[in-house]
């Protein structure tokens, strides 16, 4: 692949968090653990909804599939960053770069949609209670799913076929923890106005798309709620969008922060601090957020704990 692009650079060295030798055992044990509570959550989330029937719901369903996006965004990117904490040098092959970066697009364009289409799920629950099971069937809800791995898959090609168009013959020292396109176009010693033109437009679109979509189901679903008489049925309303808002502002908030500023604006060191809340942080607090603020989870969740004994019980 390398032949290929023309390039006289056949791996990259990830600079990575730090270079301070102290923190790097702290951060090591951090961010495994980290880690380790990403996919025990993720996968805890998509097997309770999958062993429970009464959480087959398209609110579920799209929770379900967001967590199979956290768990799989922060899989192509965490494990390699663990490399960087013990050894001292920590390469990656052009090739095994360029799949790192797919992978990280793919799932991370797929979060910005996924979201959008929880809240268009919400805002129909909510403003349209009685069209929900038309509206929401499972052939809608199968399509938007589709859509937005479809979406993903198309734009993270899009930019993986700029990115092999760019030369790199400068230093391989990748300032980051993973290959973001940032940080590679900084390597560059090609015209990268192409790049950085696509990615400016692709960041509009994933980020500012749904981002407005979101806001304007939120708009309707608060003059909704607000015209609910009981204040029983106004915590209920407010109480099943709390948690989606919470997910939507950590992970939009740290990417706009990343992608939206102007290069010459985007400290390298800010930017890492960033991409650690959306490709890292944001993937465990997800399943956290939806399980603790979520009445449903956690009911279903104590039935399966405590029907456990009876069963092995049972069995003898």
């Amino acid at each position: 692949m390398a032949a290929e692009n023309d390039s006289t650079v056949t791996e990259f060295i990830f600079a990575g968090l730090t270079e301070k030798p102290e923190l790097q055992l702290p951060l090591f044990l951090f961010f495994l653990g980290v880690y380790v509570v990403t996919v025990v959550g993720n996968l805890g989330m998509i097997t309770l909804i999958g062993l429970s029937s009464y959480l087959h719901t398209p609110m579920y369903y799209f929770l379900s599939s967001l967590s199979f996006i956290d768990l799989c965004q922060s899989t192509a990117i965490t494990p390699k960053m663990l490399m960087s904490f013990v050894t001292e040098k920590n390469t990656i092959s052009y090739p095994e770069c360029m799949t790192q970066l797919y992978f990280f697009l793919v799932f991370a364009v797929a979060e910005c949609h996924m979201l959008a289409v929880m809240a268009y799920d919400r805002y129909v629950a909510i403003c349209n209670p009685l069209l929900y099971n038309v509206t929401m069937s499972y052939q809608v809800c199968s399509w938007l799913v589709v859509e937005v791995y479809m979406m993903g898959l198309t734009l993270a090609t899009a930019h993986i076929g700029c990115m092999l168009k760019v030369i790199f013959c400068k230093a391989k020292i990748i300032n980051h923890y993973f290959c973001d396109i940032l940080a590679r176009l900084e390597l560059s010693c090609s015209n990268t106005y192409i790049n950085e033109v696509v990615l400016l437009c692709f960041s509009v679109f994933n980020i500012l798309t749904p981002t407005l979509t979101i806001l304007g189901t939120y708009v309707s679903i608060i003059a909704s709620i607000l015209r609910i008489h009981s204040t029983e049925g106004r915590s209920k309303a407010f109480s099943t969008c709390s948690s989606h808002f919470s997910a939507v502002t950590l992970f939009y908030g740290s990417l706009a922060f990343m992608y939206l500023q102007p290069s010459n604006a985007n400290s390298m060191d800010q930017s890492k601090v960033s991409s650690v809340f959306y490709t890292i942080i944001v993937p465990m607090l997800n399943p956290l957020i939806y399980s603790l603020r979520n009445k449903d989870v956690k009911v279903t969740f104590n039935k399966i704990i405590e029907k456990r004994p009876f069963c092995i019980s049972k069995d003898f």
